[in-house]
């Protein structure tokens, strides 16, 4: 994979780094702590231009992550509710759960938008509770931009300067993407077992 990211980055230019970075969120294995400061650094060596290439990153980011604002659309909250109601305990959520997180998310869903596009692991997931909960499209957006461009910002500017070392990046980030699944798994078997079936 890594060879091919840097074959699609070095000859496809920008369009390369669209393309990537539109598949890194469609497919969360393909990693942006690589894409983007290879970016970087190919823009070093007078290749690309800095800023173009955080613009072909950030958009590609923004439209990689409709996909899943769409499919949380279209699953819905009514959907999942019902199904809640019969897989509760391996949801570990109760119908009631699903309407508090769902307020929850209408109320702070900007800020969660925006933080979540600069977390690992959490920057693709991030755009299903805001399709689902039907997050105005513009705002959205708009989060959605500001953020991606915050995180592909910070990683081809790392790229830029460290230059040949820009793969140092990805080995630093990619423990704290690992950390965070590692979390979330957690909590998910903690909530398992303590998960108790809403009384009707």
């Amino acid at each position: 994979m890594f060879n091919h990211i840097v074959d699609l980055v070095s000859q496809g230019g920008y369009p390369g780094i669209f393309l990537l970075m539109l598949a890194e969120n469609i497919f969360p294995p393909i990693p942006s702590e690589l894409i983007m400061p290879l970016a970087g650094f190919v823009a070093a060596q007078g290749e690309l231009d800095i800023v173009l290439a955080i613009l072909a990153g950030t958009a590609g980011s923004v439209v990689g992550a409709l996909p899943w604002y769409y499919a949380g659309k279209l699953f819905g909250a009514a959907r999942l509710k019902r199904m809640a109601s019969r897989f509760g305990r391996w949801m570990t959520v109760a119908p009631d759960d699903i309407e508090l997180a769902s307020v929850w998310f209408v109320r702070h869903g900007r800020a969660a938008v925006f933080f979540g596009r600069l977390i690992p692991a959490i920057r693709t997931l991030i755009s299903v509770p805001a399709g689902i909960v039907r997050m105005p499209m513009l705002p959205f957006l708009f989060y959605s931009t500001i953020g991606s461009l915050l995180w592909t910002s910070l990683l081809a500017a790392i790229g830029y300067i460290l230059q040949a070392h820009y793969t140092l990046v990805e080995g630093y980030i990619d423990p704290l993407s690992k950390g965070v699944v590692i979390l979330v798994v957690l909590i998910y078997l903690y909530r398992f077992i303590r998960f108790k079936p809403q009384q009707s």
